[in-house]
């Protein structure tokens, strides 16, 4: 058997495993919150889906309170390149990329003027704040986490799959949005990418 097509046996596999993970985890939800989530490559990120959303049109403001009980606002971090991702602890392509993140960020430098933001669409969360609490200490998340208590955020950048990640510039301009998991090289890539 050759290399590429185990290679596609194995792609299969995990994609097949994380369809039936996702089946799983929306068996029994009242009002599921999103759409089936899609991987998108970086270079082919949708733009511009919501009015005001458009590539290099200025990024909608927000103050939202984290978990650590401080408030973050957008627009405060001008001058910064800023990862905005969205996410949800129910979300599998979430749970995946979440490690990549916190190596990601742990590497980061004051000098590097880079900010990751991860907003919880915690309106989604059927257990609540404790379940996000328990979720950010087993993958031992140091970055900060704002919670979208009413999903406010959320829908002003136009979100409809998790997890959904919005690229600011130092302008606080929307560079991309992509929709789907990030590993540690691609959020490399995508921060090189920016002004």
């Amino acid at each position: 058997m050759s290399k590429k097509m185990l290679g596609y046996i194995i792609t299969a596999l995990v994609i097949g495993t994380l369809i039936f993970i996702m089946v799983q985890n929306t068996v029994g939800q009242k009002d599921p919150v999103e759409a089936p989530i899609t991987q998108v490559n970086p270079e082919d990120a949708l733009q511009g889906e919501e009015e005001g959303l458009e590539q290099y049109s200025p990024a909608p403001d927000f103050t939202l309170e984290t978990l650590a009980g401080k408030t973050v606002t957008l627009s405060e971090l001008k001058g910064k390149k800023v990862i905005l991702n969205f996410w949800a602890t129910w979300c599998p392509p979430c749970k995946a990329e979440m490690p990549h993140m916190e190596s990601f960020y742990s590497k980061l430098t004051d000098e590097d003027q880079v900010e990751l933001i991860a907003v919880n669409v915690t309106e989604s969360e059927r257990r609540g704040l404790s379940e996000v609490e328990t979720f950010v200490d087993s993958y031992e998340l140091s970055f900060p986490i704002p919670l979208d208590k009413t999903a406010e955020v959320t829908h002003k950048y136009g979100v409809m799959s998790m997890p959904t990640t919005y690229m600011i510039d130092t302008q606080g301009r929307i560079a991309q949005k992509i929709i789907g998991p990030l590993d540690e090289k691609t959020l490399n890539e995508l921060v090189d990418s920016m002004d």
